[in-house]
């Protein structure tokens, strides 16, 4: 079938090349319109339900929302993990769905579940979706900053919020715009209570009059003079003045009595959850842009920069916006220096090509092949949606070297057939001799080269399987290699022979008379000679090149994935619990500060607390900075790393209380919205009751602590907040006539206060609250003084009714699956994972005891690390056996295929002592590196082996007895040195590739080295072994096939 399309591209050569034309065009319009990121969306596809529960603490929280929703959700259909979070006021619900789920027919289910559990929530309670984005939705951070001291962080948030924030959310690809830091500003009502009883005024009935007196109405129409008018009622509150003057009953006398008789009313801000500070100067506010799922991620990025440009136009006197965290910078980098690589890679593979053949006209079918193939790989992309990152990039750029092999031994082989050809003729060939000669050329080598090629695209098989976040990562890379590798398999037997007949022409510089190819028999011919002097010696030599691997092998570590440099750092300590926003923001500066001051740092950008988004939960206990460094030439020392430079920040900063960690950006949003554990090792501990929850993640902190490698460990204090209880006693309150839902609403409005209504301000909008002075409210003494209203008008102290108590619970109740958990967070110095997990289980298990009831799980990275391992331990065995059948097909028996499979420990042996040399962990990157040298290491050996049989072939045609050792020692040895040019060329092409890669320090370059190097030693060791070791046991085999049919004879001739 091959040969056929070989005659049929050679046949319609036109076609071919209008065909070659309009793919051309075609990939041109696909590379230029592909969507582009820096790595691919790593997020779980999930659904976030946010409800917001104001004033109430976790443990109303979670018994009244968030449990119920959870339950709720364990039935949607196709959801993994249900986790909730319930936060002082906030509920967080995570519905993770598995693999392939659509986003958008998982949130219709979320919807249709919320619909059901909506009646069980509490009155004015409305849970609502979060934005349809991911773990990379936030592409852009920005500070909104007043240096001149114009403008208070209460009107800079209101800059944010009603300035900036609608028309940013207009951008293309947009989800959502989150406003943090600073202050919203309120319209603060503060209720003397004294005058409420001197009055016999009612808290609520203060809060009803404010409601009534804030609102416009229509009037539906009148007509006047022939004309229309529409009518309204103005009622909006507008300013302190509208407020002050709100009749809230009148006395004895009928005299008015006024908000202003019974209550101070100010300007004040809102009660926060979160702050933001610059470079450890001071708090701003600001804002985060959220990118939708799927989207174009630089072209949102580019929009968004765009509106911001504008929208400087009408900002205030004074103010500017500093952008804080562009991930566009990352993208760029990352895709300019993988171009860089690529063109890169071009240039090398097109060298080595004319320096072997030296005969630039032939150099050019491998170098016009190249781009061709990388075009095709371009459409398929663009047709799937992948984004061009450094994954699928990289797929590429890991096959240039290998997507030439095709061209090279092709042109090699129709190059001797041309030479030979003329020799016999004795002068020049004529143009349709030189056609048929390219045609019998292409036809000896083309179908082993198609499939050798098709084997190395199946080689890829293993990567598609992998699931979660590892198959996301590397997915990419799979399909666009595989991409690449089946085009270059197509072009190989379509284009490339045309283009040979076309290029092809004049004087070919004869393979003894290239200098390279003499240096290289000189080399190759004489230790091939003694190899097949001393057989069993050579594969002797071999097996303990084997067995000696197995040292460096036993030291390598392992990780789930390389760390990828994302050019930022994101330094995530963790307080203890019950820390004030005031502390938290002290301790910000603080930090903030210490790193700003290291040369290598731009800028600094912190946040305590959460955003105004449902995809940020972080309470006030966790502070996120965002460190962007400057470019690494801008360092004074350049040879640092960024894992060197956050050991020295992690030196800087050490505060009681504060356990360090620190992390990239992307990565920490992408875990924490997966698994919640933000550090590369997280322990689980689920059960029933939260005081054991506690003791057990303060036993495992300690335990961890024992470790040498842990940097630090901090278990969540599931019981460490404050609470102030009010314990209503019943009894005495019906005394009173009250209800225990009377005394209730005092503590929520009185104590806790509460927002009542909305001023509408033209297009702003603020809140309006009413609560009791903060003298009355700030100790213990004052809150027992607290007045309720009686049902008989009387006012009595809040103590008759009810004891106040302090006491410990919940900062936050975590559950998963509705059952709750406490976690513990553990960063290790060491980038073995899975043997630092081996330790630690160990340790666990001597030191702590795990009551009934109660389980530990591991999270984290090591929890994908050891999914990938189970997949890849069924997966690779079952392409291992597809890549023998494919064998088979090509040399139609057993024996061959089982010896080019003796190919693929050769290639470990190089891969394993090149990660050992450059003190590389196994990583899921590292597996895919092996992945693909399997192939390609396949296809060397099908060289070797078909050139062998070649020559045996013609031996046993031109020969009327079977062969003899001699006679097949020869054929073996005389192959391998006449065709060690197109192993040869194969080989350094694909290590001439991978060089580049190797060499590349620019962004995501900490993932692409440890595909490459698995494969760069790897093809060395194969190269040698299969010019040297490989004829030798083929030889072997072949010499006990000429014996067996020795015998068949003497047997046939008795």
């Amino acid at each position: 079938m091959i040969n056929s399309i070989i005659d049929a591209s050679l046949k319609d050569r036109f076609m071919v090349l209008i065909a070659t034309l309009i793919i051309g065009v075609a990939g041109l319009w696909s590379y230029q319109h592909t969507y582009l990121d820096a790595i691919p969306d790593l997020s779980d596809v999930q659904v976030i339900v946010f409800t917001k529960y104001a004033g109430q603490a976790p443990q109303v929280v979670e018994d009244q929302v968030t449990y119920p929703i959870t339950t709720a959700m364990l039935s949607v259909p196709r959801s993994k993990i249900v986790r909730g979070y319930s936060f002082f006021g906030f509920s967080f619900v995570y519905i993770i769905f598995e693999d392939g789920t659509d986003m958008y027919w998982a949130r219709s289910r979320v919807l249709e579940s919320l619909n059901f559990v909506s009646s069980k929530l509490p009155d004015g309670v409305t849970p609502t979706l979060g934005p349809d984005a991911t773990g990379v939705g936030w592409v852009y951070e920005y500070a909104l900053i007043d240096k001149t001291g114009t403008h208070d962080l209460a009107q800079l948030r209101s800059i944010q919020d009603w300035y900036l924030r609608y028309p940013l959310q207009t951008v293309n690809g947009v989800a959502e715009v989150a406003s943090v830091g600073g202050f919203v500003k309120q319209y603060q009502v503060e209720v003397d209570p004294n005058a409420l009883q001197a009055y016999g005024i009612p808290l609520s009935k203060v809060k009803q009059a404010i409601k009534r007196s804030n609102n416009d109405v229509g009037g539906r129409l009148i007509e006047m003079a022939e004309t229309e008018y529409m009518v309204r009622g103005l009622g909006y509150i507008r300013s302190l003045g509208d407020l002050n003057s709100i009749p809230v009953g009148v006395d004895s006398n009928g005299t008015p009595i006024r908000l202003k008789d019974i209550a101070n009313v100010h300007m004040g801000p809102e009660l926060r959850r979160g702050l933001v500070e610059l470079n450890g100067e001071g708090e701003v506010a600001g804002g985060v842009v959220i990118m939708r799922y799927g989207e174009n991620a630089l072209s949102t990025i580019e929009g968004v920069r765009k509106k911001l440009e504008e929208l400087k136009k009408g900002l205030p006197k004074g103010v500017e916006i500093i952008p804080v965290y562009d991930r566009g910078n990352l993208i760029e980098r990352a895709v300019a220096s993988l171009n860089e690589s690529l063109l890169q890679e071009l240039v090398v593979v097109s060298l080595v090509v004319i320096l072997f053949l030296l005969h630039v006209r032939s150099a050019l079918v491998a170098i016009i092949t190249l781009p061709m193939g990388i075009l095709m790989a371009f459409i398929v992309m663009k047709m799937q949606g992948l984004n061009a990152n450094i994954m699928s990039l990289g797929g590429i750029a890991i096959t240039i070297g290998t997507m030439v092999d095709g061209a090279i031994v092709m042109v090699e082989n129709a190059h001797k057939h041309l030479a030979q050809a003329t020799t016999d003729k004795g002068a020049e060939l004529s143009d349709e001799e030189r056609w048929k000669t390219i045609g019998t050329a292409s036809r000896e080598v083309g179908p082993a080269l198609f499939f050798s090629l098709l084997i190395i695209t199946v080689s890829f098989l293993p990567i598609f399987t992998m699931q979660a976040q590892e198959g996301r990562m590397f997915s990419p890379l799979a399909f666009t290699a595989s991409y690449a590798m089946a085009a270059a398999a197509i072009l190989a037997v379509t284009l490339v022979p045309v283009m040979m007949g076309y290029f092809i022409r004049g004087k070919v510089v004869k393979e003894h008379e290239n200098p390279i190819n003499r240096w290289m028999h000189a080399m190759h011919t004489p230790v091939l000679k003694l190899a097949m002097q001393w057989r069993k010696v050579t594969v002797l030599l071999a097996l303990c090149l084997v067995i000696l691997t197995l040292y460096p092998f036993s030291k390598l570590g392992s990780e789930f994935m390389p760390p990828l440099d994302e050019g930022d750092i994101l330094y995530m300590p963790t307080t203890f619990p019950g820390i004030s926003i005031t502390k938290a923001k002290e301790l910000l500066q603080q930090t903030d500060k210490i790193l700003k001051t290291f040369p290598e740092v731009h800028h600094v950008f912190g946040k305590v607390g959460r955003a105004e988004t449902a995809t940020d939960s972080a309470p006030l206990s966790m502070i996120e900075t965002t460190i962007s460094l400057k470019p690494k030439e801008d360092w004074p020392n350049p040879d640092k790393t960024t894992q060197q430079l956050m050991g020295e920040m992690d030196k800087a900063i050490k505060f009681p209380g504060l356990a360090n960690a620190w992390t990239m950006p992307i990565k920490t949003r992408i875990d924490m919205l997966s698994t919640g554990i933000k550090t590369p090792v997280g322990i689980k501990v689920s059960g029933p009751d939260l005081n054991v929850l506690q003791s057990l993640s303060g036993q495992i902190e300690r335990a961890m602590k024992t470790l040498p490698e842990t940097t630090s460990a901090f278990g969540d204090r599931a019981v460490g907040g404050y609470y102030l209880d009010f314990d209503i006693n019943r009894e005495a309150a019906s005394r009173y006539g009250l209800t225990t839902g009377d005394v209730q609403d005092v503590i929520q409005s009185a104590i806790g206060g509460m927002n009542v209504t909305e001023t509408v301000e033209g297009l702003e909008r603020y809140p309006v609250n009413v609560r009791y002075p903060r003298e009355l409210r700030d100790d213990l003494e004052s809150l027992k003084r607290v007045l309720i209203a009686t049902p008989t008008g009387s006012q009595i102290p809040l103590a008759q009714v009810a004891d106040l108590t302090y006491r410990r619970g919940p900062p936050v109740i975590k559950s998963e699956n509705s059952r709750p958990n406490a976690w513990v967070y553990v960063d290790i110095s060491s980038s073995d994972i899975g043997g630092f997990v081996n330790k630690a289980k160990n340790i666990l298990a001597d030191q702590v005891d795990i009551p009934a009831g109660y389980t530990v799980t591991w999270s984290g990275q090591f929890e994908y690390m050891e999914r990938a391992a189970k997949r890849l331990q069924v997966v690779v065995p079952v392409t291992l056996l597809i890549i023998f059948i494919l064998l088979y097909l090509n040399f139609r028996n057993l024996v061959e295929p089982m010896i080019v499979m003796l190919a693929l420990p050769f290639g470990i042996i190089g891969g394993i002592w090149m990660l050992y040399l450059n003190d590389y962990n196994l990583s899921v990157a590292v597996y895919v590196g092996f992945i693909a040298l399997a192939g390609m290491a396949a296809e060397i050996g099908v060289l070797v082996l078909s050139f062998i049989d070649m020559e045996v072939a013609k031996r046993r045609a031109a020969s009327s007895q079977a062969l003899s050792r001699m006679d097949i020692i020869d054929a073996s040895q005389q192959a391998t040195s006449m065709r060690v040019r197109p192993v040869v060329m194969t080989a350094v092409s694909t290590m001439a590739g991978l060089i580049p890669i190797m060499l590349s320090s620019g962004a995501g370059s900490d993932v692409t080295h440890r595909i490459a190097a698995p494969m760069l030693g790897g093809m060395l060791t194969v190269l040698i072994l299969n010019l040297l070791v490989l004829p030798v046991i083929y030889s072997f085999v072949l010499q006990y096939q000429e014996n067996q049919k020795k015998q068949m004879v003497n047997i046939g001739k008795s």
